[in-house]
């Protein structure tokens, strides 16, 4: 009976939890497709490139294939040491609204992609700054899309949430489940609520008014900030002035990861960071890591348990753990298949959550054994440690 007792409150619960889950996620403001403006203010697009040879060409060559008709393109070569700095001359000859500049030598102090923003800010001349990561590509109307939007909404910073890419079986597998999880500890309604705190910017894409760019300090105000984008999205909506993110799914896409060596570097420095920078997060990142875990390990043994307890005269209540276990599995996969869907990746995928959410587990984990004893991270030859 006890067996019975226990299954049943898993049963319960995981519904709950599942539900609950899937519903945190709310981009109710959607960037579509808008016509170049009439008036066009100058719109200047910043984009930092270190050793980014293989995203380099087609994000700068879709920032210059914009129909906005008014904007400069500014790189900020940040000591590449791989093709990055060749790749970028070429493109520099080829247009003139193209501005290359190599990156100065790190100050104490400074974060690199801070650094590399304040650099590339400094020379711009926009009304607007367009700050855009160097593996996220705009469609063709993105930016006239994005503005229209931003002046609808009012916004002093707008960012959106990009379309990813997944193209090998671990970003499939993986990067479902962490946007889950980023989508449970960052609401939407709540960033887009004047009225309250909750504030995020997502860096791949961050578009601002250059005015309150300046008055919040720009990024030398957040200049040792390693999740710089949260930081200044703080700053501004802190400062009294409207924040807006939104749903660029239609018109900007991004491909952060390119495999699972890449994906478990890039992760557990994001997570690494975050609990160093907040350490009241360790519990909910426990939290999540034992959620993950059971999904993991105990969700794959629930119905072979309540089958092997069939077998040793388990009767009914056996039967009843199955059709709990099978039913969780089935609510499970059907919720995960939708989320599939809409990542454009296969419904199929949904079956691998246990996996997905065992690598996303030992990545929790990682980080915070990293905080805990004191060690670093490394992301592009940079050691990051606890502060």
């Amino acid at each position: 009976m006890s067996y019975f007792i226990f299954s049943t409150i898993l049963f319960v619960l995981a519904f709950i939890i599942i539900y609950w889950i899937h519903n945190q996620y709310h981009l109710d403001i959607v960037v579509v497709p808008a016509p170049p403006p009439m008036s066009a203010p100058l719109v200047s697009v910043c984009i930092p490139a270190r050793n980014e040879e293989n995203n380099i060409r087609r994000c700068v060559e879709a920032v210059l294939g914009q129909d906005y008709p008014n904007l400069e393109v500014i790189v900020l070569d940040d000591r590449s040491t791989d093709a990055t700095s060749e790749i970028l001359r070429q493109l520099s000859a080829q247009n003139d609204k193209l501005k290359i500049i190599s990156g100065s030598n790190l100050p104490e102090g400074w974060a690199g992609k801070p650094h590399a923003l304040y650099q590339a800010s400094a020379i711009a001349r926009g009304e607007w700054l367009c700050f855009v990561d160097a593996d996220t590509f705009l469609a063709p109307n993105a930016l006239a899309s994005v503005y229209a939007k931003a002046i609808e909404t009012q916004a002093d910073l707008f960012t959106i949430m990009t379309k990813q890419i997944l193209g090998s079986f671990w970003e499939r597998t993986v990067m479902p489940l962490v946007m889950t999880a980023l989508s449970v500890g960052f609401s939407p309604r709540k960033v887009n609520d004047p009225s309250r705190r909750d504030a995020v910017a997502n860096g791949q894409f961050i578009f601002i008014k250059r005015s309150i760019y300046d008055l919040v300090g720009g990024h030398e105000k957040i200049k040792n900030q390693i999740v710089e984008d949260k930081a200044l999205s703080e700053n501004v909506k802190w400062n009294g002035h409207r924040l807006v993110v939104a749903n660029g799914m239609q018109v900007v896409s991004t491909r952060m990861y390119v495999s699972l060596e890449t994906m478990w570097e890039g992760w557990t420095k994001n997570i690494y960071l975050g609990l160093r920078d907040h350490p009241s997060l360790l519990l909910l990142g426990a939290f999540g890591a034992t959620l993950a875990l059971l999904v993991a390990l105990f969700l794959p043994a629930w119905p072979v348990l309540g089958l092997t307890w069939y077998f040793n005269q388990g009767g009914w209540m056996a039967v009843a753990v199955m059709f709990e276990s099978f039913a969780v599995w089935g609510y499970l996969v059907y919720i995960r298949s939708r989320v599939a869907n809409e990542m454009n990746i296969p419904r199929w995928y949904a079956l691998t959550t246990p996996l997905g959410a065992g690598v996303f587990a030992a990545m929790m984990l990682t980080s915070a054994w990293k905080v805990l004893t004191g060690q670093g991270v490394t992301w592009r030859g940079r050691k990051y440690r606890p502060k």
